[in-house]
């Protein structure tokens, strides 16, 4: 008779990935072929630090329970003729949450955390108890409105800026349609809900001429300036960085230099051009081998590129992520052609690139230089 068993692979970041073990092999509706392992994309905290992550462990294994529940009924089922009959019945927060674990091994850093943001407002809103079964049209609504007047956690008295707000409702809209085609709802109720628009927001950036300043002004860790100016030479994210090897970089007579990027999602290769300057600059680490930028994460750096962005005597509100931004602001404006900057960017839609276009409106420069009055006295 046939069996499904949860399993567990250990990953490299510190976490089991868990998967259904089917005995005997079943067929891939992918591939057709043959195959004993279904990976869940649920991932569980290989030595859990604090309370909440042994409750996220003991959730998520829950919930890959219920699954292999599932998938054991519909074989077995399918052995004896019968009709299949099961619906999946699971705590909506954990489930929320085993959707942000999934963006933790697949997504950017700062999609991660966004992601970890709105599971927070969600459960705060759910609570612990709400079944997936037991969502309906007026928790879609509701939570709308909850998020466009609730106030922020952090500071006690203003609202969540509304920005926030529509990303954490994309959030939930995306769950809600993930719960769908996985049988956890018996409706869509993603179908006609109502998205929170966005308030258009200034997205800042440096100049060549600032770029220089601070390359010229001290910071207290010096691989964080290398770091940030290195993502304004070449456009790449933090998580690109951070992960940069020396077996990824290549130089050659015809590309110049150059780094073979793996796209997360899809898988596929392509070769990002970098500066000499941008080379230069990981000639000037201690690493020879491996990772570029080693023993550095995202928490490390934000107080001293604080600090070094006010020593500098810019008054502009930086990121790290602003020194991207100043790489496509400043493509844009040098003359390179949108289409061209979106691959460089890595944008899957043109769309998304043209948000530079309102920062760098090379048209509304030159047509209000067309007019030029000749004034006594000025």
């Amino acid at each position: 008779m046939s069996n499904v068993t949860v399993r567990r692979k250990e990953l490299a970041n510190g976490k089991y990935s868990l998967y259904l073990d089917y005995y005997p092999p079943i067929i891939n509706p992918k591939t057709g072929k043959e195959t004993r392992r279904e990976f869940l994309k649920l991932y569980i905290h290989s030595a859990p630090k604090d309370e909440f992550e042994k409750t996220h462990n003991k959730k998520t294994i829950e919930f890959a329970e219920v699954v292999r529940a599932k998938r054991l009924l519909q074989i077995r089922d399918k052995e004896f003729g019968l009709k299949e009959n099961v619906t999946l019945n699971v705590n909506c927060a954990a489930y929320y949450d085993t959707i942000v674990e999934e963006k933790f091994n697949t997504g950017s850093h700062s999609n991660y955390l966004a992601w970890k943001a709105s599971s927070t407002y969600f459960r705060a809103f759910i609570g612990e108890k709400l079944q997936t079964q037991q969502l309906t049209e007026k928790h879609v609504t509701d939570y709308r409105k909850y998020l466009l007047h609730i106030k922020n956690p952090k500071t006690g008295e203003r609202k969540l800026a509304t920005n926030s707000a529509s990303t954490y409702y994309k959030h939930f809209i995306t769950v809600l349609k993930n719960a769908f085609k996985q049988n956890l709802i018996a409706e869509n109720l993603a179908e006609h809900a109502s998205f929170i628009k966005e308030e258009e927001t200034h997205r800042e950036y440096l100049t060549e001429e600032e770029l220089g300043i601070l390359w010229n002004t001290e910071i207290q860790i010096e691989k964080v300036k290398h770091m940030a100016i290195f993502a304004s030479l070449t456009g790449f994210r933090f998580s690109d960085i951070v992960s940069l090897k020396w077996e990824s970089v290549y130089t050659d007579t015809h590309q110049g230099h150059y780094v073979k990027l793996k796209e997360k999602k899809t898988g596929n290769i392509s070769n990002h051009p970098i500066p000499e300057t941008a080379f230069s600059i990981l000639k000037l680490q201690e690493t020879k081998a491996g990772v570029i930028f080693n023993n550095i994460n995202y928490s490390q750096i934000v107080r001293p590129l604080r600090k070094w962005i006010e020593d500098s005597g810019i008054h502009k509100k930086i990121s790290f992520h602003n020194f991207r931004h100043s790489y496509a602001t400043l493509q844009l404006a040098n003359g390179t052609d949108i289409y061209t900057v979106s691959k460089l960017l890595g944008h899957k839609n043109i769309s998304t690139t043209q948000i530079y276009t309102k920062v760098m409106d090379r048209n509304k420069i030159e047509a209000t230089n067309r007019i030029n009055l000749k004034l006594d006295g000025l």
